[in-house]
This record gives C-alpha cells, structure tokens and sequence, in this order.
C-alpha cells in the first residue's frame, strides 16, 4: 500500500469512528450527522479524495430518487383505504383468538411490505394491529414485535421492498462488471425462503419469547404509572375559581393542567372549554403531587384523596376530549421540538400526560421535553386532532378512547360495525403500482424512472396530490442515504475498503467460502442493527465486492449476502426503523429484541448463507 493512502484511510476510518458513535448516541439527528458528514468530506479532500460535487452525489444517486418515488407511490395506494379495509377483514378472520390475531398479522404485513415500503407499511398497521389485539384480549407486546419482524422479512422479497435494495442495486451496477443492477424479481426467491422460515419462527418459538409487557386490559393511567401525577379536587365557595372559564385558569396556572371538569354527574373535557367553574365542581388536575399541592392552596381547592384517576374517569362519560397514545414518527415535524413549541396544547387542544422512551418514563417538566422519533406519548385531546394527526402523519395515533371501547366483545367475529370505505381511485392507484413493478421487471424502463412516472400518473389521475406526496417522503431518510454514499466513496477511494477486504480474505485462509459468506452476513448483521441498515449497505457492500474479488469468489453473491444482512436487522430497537416504531407502543425492553430477534437473525445467517451458496454458487 502506498505510504500516500495512509493518512487519507487514516482520515477516512477516524470519519466513519465518528459517524457511527453520533448514529448510535443520536446526540444529534441523524440526517444532520449525514450532512457533517459531507461537509467535512469535503473541507478535508486532500485526504478524503472528494470533492464538492462527490459530496453531493448522492443527492444525484438513482437509488435515492427511486426511494423518494416508491414513498410517493406507497402513500397513493394507503390513501386508497385499501389497508384499513384489510383490518376490518383481520379482526372478522382472527375471531377473538390470539393465534389467529398472530397469523393475520404476519401473514399479511410480509407480503405487502415486498411492494410497499415497510416503514410506512407498519405506521399504518400500528393503530390497525392494536385494535385487533383489543378485540382478541391479547396483550398488543405479543403482535407489535412481529409486526416489525414480518415487515422486514417482507422487505426481501423484491427490489423495492426496501432502500437497503434499492441502493445495492446501484452498487452492484457500479462494482461489478457486466451487471446492470438487481432484477425486480432476482432475489424473490430466496426472500420467499426467509418470509416462510421466518414466519414459522414467529408462530412458534417467537410466540413463546415474545413477552407480553402490556396487558390485555391495560389501564392507560397504569400503564404510564401516572397515579401520583393526576388529581380530582373540589371547588369551594370561596375559590378564585368560580365565575371564571375553565379555559382562562387554566392558562393561569403555570405548572397543572385542567383536564376535566365534573359536575352533577356530567364531565367537560378542558383545558380548551369556556363553561365558568362554579362552586363543588370537581377537576381533574395533571401535575407533579408537589404542583397539585401548591395549586391545592393558591386555588382553594380540596383534594380528594379518595378518588383516584383512573382511564375510566376519562372515558365512562362521553365528551369531546380522550385518551390517545401517539407515536412519533422519525419523519415528524415535531421530532427535535419542545413539547411547548410543537403547539399542541394551543393549537390543538391536546396536552401531553407522559412520555415513554425506551425504558425511559418521562412524567415531569413535559413542556421542555425535546422530542424524539419512537417517543409514545400519552396524551388528552380530541376527536379533530386526532384527525389532524392521522391525515398529516405529525403523530401516529395507536388508540384512543373510541378504539379502546370497540373492543368490547372479543368474540363477536364482527368488524367493529360497518367496514371503512375505500377510494374509487383505488384500482387507478394498484394498478399503477403494479404497472411500475412490471416494468421494471421487465427492463422496459429503469426502476428509477418507472417509479417517477408512476408518481406522474399517480398525481394526474387523482390517486395522490402533490402536497401529499412531497408529506410522504422521509426526507430524513433520504438526507442520511446522500450523506453516507460520499462516505463509502470516500473508503473506496482512499483505499480503506480494500483494507477492510483484506481483513475478510484472511479469514478465507481458514474457512471454506461459504463460512466467509457467513462471517461476512454476521458483521454486516451487527452493524446494522448498531447503525441504519442504509449506512451498513454503503460501507458494506464495497468491502464485500473487493473481497471477492480478492479470494477469487462470485462479486454478486457476496453483495447478496451483504444485502440481506443489512435489510434483515432485528436484534437491537435502534437499528431498523420499524423496530424503534413499535418500541414504545408494545412497552418492550431493550433486552426484548435480543432475546427474540437474536436467534431469528442467526437462523437467518445459516438459511441465507447456504441459499446464496445454491443458487447463485459462491
């Protein structure tokens, strides 16, 4: 190796260090790392070798346009109805039984998650399989998590099931000779293999690993331990209180929030109602027990220390306001914001109870909380908001107090009433997404194209507008892909990927090629499930074509086995984005994914290994 590479890897590799510590730590967001990440390539280019148009070549990348489109094009067919109609049949199929609720639910996100991107695939099934394991008395622990797994596994069934794929493809066009990209339909085969293999995995012994955190009949008040943190007091007669609006003391009071107001057995929901507070109303407060208690004496207020606060005190009697569980998704606006400058208690009559991140309850000081993708919130608010939030993707809403109460008779086989509507435009929109897969499977166009006239089509005949197509778009996502790809230029042109290979032949002095192939699918595996599956397929797949190429092995099958690691991460909740997305919502552990997704992904090394090894040869 010339003496002349050695700093530029030297800088490359401390660059990569530094990339991966941020994408694990999250001190900053992700797609804010992946810029850093090209601007620094660049100020540094007498080491890195890219300059300013390398940098920003991954905004040029076709696998990033093809992955903007298939967003587009997956947000058309959801607008359809298709996937809410697809519920209502699950819950008449599942009639109550847990088994059945389970087989619905991976049984049909895999399949779907092969033509549909799987990330908004599971933020739309999240509310949908939640609602189901209400109406089957199962703990919704026990179907979130394969509901991730079944999306990931259905990610491997065609190009476009996933970005992992989609940028491997425009690797494999790029490193190895005589290829023009990965066919449509070129791995669906072994796909195949691994959604059946790992859906009897999850039927059975995942079944038993997988833990039931939440119970079936949860208390969301429980759930979210928020009995020292809600009050009912009583107005006395000579409180400051009588006379004057719900909604104006409330916005008086800096530090509780008035959630309800009870009177002669009716209940209003506040803070947002203007009905003035008379004598012996009784509100329900939201605060720390010291907040309650200073509000107890400068309001006049009796606490009633025998009434507590329950989710029934909220939902036994009808009003505009409920109980909800939101997630944040990893592309809402509200991701990076305060609590108090997401205008949510002003704006949208909604005000924040808890937050759960990870293991993490977050119960105090929620107005300068700082969001961040995966947080579960709890929330009082209404109705309209919760429309709001469903039609602009801000919150995805796991339940609320309506959902909860369908639930009522877990036999009944019935769909909760009548069955959800479904676009005229909804053949236009399947048809098109259909049309996009055939021709690119097909080699009349290239994917990437395909898909854009997809999007065009998709938008002139009404299946989808432009505004909810740019709304559609990950643009976090797609700011991470454009900053990694420099990086991965970066290693492979400073000679760093080549280190890196040299370190996979030498373990081909000891093993057969196939056992490379699996040590290989192990690493890549791990990464993943550290960092994004997109940055482990930037770094990866370089180092795996080099290495073949070195010990004298198929380039393509090895690509293969990089791909499929880093598109099938399940170990860890921060790898993949479906996995932090049902994080909260099923109130699992860290250690949760371990136990379960850890043999899954090794059972899927061996299976994956001796597939590549049979059918494309090593």
């Amino acid at each position: 190796m010339p003496l002349v590479e050695v700093p530029g890897i030297a800088v490359v590799f401390a660059l990569v260090v530094l990339a991966l510590v941020a994408f694990v730590t999250e001190v900053v967001p992700n797609d804010v790392t992946a810029m850093a990440i090209m601007a620094t390539l660049v100020v540094l280019e007498p080491w890195t070798g890219v300059g300013a148009r390398g940098a920003i070549s991954g905004f040029a990348n076709p696998a990033t346009v093809t992955i903007i489109a298939m967003y587009m094009l997956s947000a058309g067919v959801q607008e359809t109805g298709l996937i809410d109609r697809l519920g209502a049949y699950l819950a008449i199929f599942t009639r109550g039984d847990e088994f059945r609720a389970l087989l619905a639910t991976v049984g049909t996100t895999g399949p779907i998650a092969g033509f549909i991107n799987n990330t908004p695939v599971v933020a739309v099934f999240i509310p949908m399989i939640t609602d189901l394991a209400k109406r089957s008395n199962t703990s919704p622990s026990k179907l979130l998590l394969p509901l991730s797994y079944a999306a990931i596994l259905g990610g491997t069934l065609t190009l476009v099931g996933t970005s992992t794929n989609i940028l491997a493809s425009d690797f494999a066009r790029r490193l190895i000779d005589g290829r023009d990209g990965i066919g449509m339909f070129e791995f669906t085969a072994l796909g195949a293999v691994l959604l059946v293999v790992g859906t009897a995995y999850l039927l059975t012994v995942g079944r038993w690993l997988t833990p039931a955190r939440i119970p079936a009949d949860a208390d969301r008040v429980a759930e979210f331990d928020l009995s020292d943190h809600l009050a009912m007091v009583r107005v006395r007669s000579e409180s400051p209180a009588v006379g004057t609006p719900l909604d104006v003391f409330d916005e008086a009071q800096p530090e509780i929030r008035l959630l309800q107001l009870r009177r002669d057995g009716d209940a209003l929901a506040g803070p947002g109602a203007d009905t003035p507070i008379e004598a012996e109303d009784v509100l329900v407060v939201h605060g720390s027990l010291q907040a309650v208690n200073r509000f107890r004496e400068t309001a006049d207020v009796s606490h009633l220390l025998r009434k507590s606060v329950t989710e029934d005190t909220f939902e036994a009697t009808a009003t505009d306001g409920t109980l909800a569980r939101a997630l944040v998704p990893d592309d809402s606006s509200y991701v990076g914001e305060r609590v108090a400058e997401t205008g949510l208690r002003k704006y949208h009559a909604t005000t924040v109870l808890a937050i759960r991140r990870g293991g993490e309850l977050l119960r105090t000081d929620l107005d300068d909380r700082t969001l961040r993708a995966g947080d579960l919130l709890l929330v009082r608010t209404t109705p309209s908001s919760i429309g709001y939030f469903r039609d602009t993707g801000k919150l995805v809403v796991v339940d609320d107090g309506a959902t909860a109460g369908s639930a009522g008779d877990s036999d009944s086989g019935d769909a909760g009433g009548a069955l959800p509507p479904i676009s005229s435009k909804a053949p236009i929109a399947v048809g098109i997404l259909l049309g996009v897969v055939a021709a690119a499977a097909l080699d009349l166009l290239p994917v990437v194209i395909a898909a854009l006239a997809g999007v065009v089509v998709m938008v002139v005949t009404g299946c989808l507008t432009t505004a909810d197509a740019y709304d559609a778009v990950s643009w976090n996502i797609v700011f991470l892909l454009a900053g990694v790809i420099p990086l991965g230029l970066a290693l492979d042109e400073t000679g760093g990927a080549a280190l890196l290979a040299e370190l996979l032949v030498a373990a081909g002095d000891v093993l057969p090629l196939v056992g490379v192939v699996f040590v290989l699918y192990v690493a890549v595996g791990v990464l993943a499930s550290v960092i994004t599956p997109v940055a482990t397929i930037v770094l990866a797949i370089p180092v795996a074509v080099d290495a073949a190429a070195r010990l004298g092995a198929n380039e393509f099958a090895f690509l293969l086995a990089a791909m499929f690691a880093a598109a099938t991460s399940f170990a860890t909740p921060i790898g993949y984005q479906t996995n932090l997305m049902v994080y909260g919502p099923g109130g699992y552990e860290f250690a949760d994914f371990l136990r379960v997704g850890g043999p899954l992904q090794l059972l899927l090394a061996v299976v994956t290994t001796l597939g590549v090894a049979t059918i494309w040869g090593l």
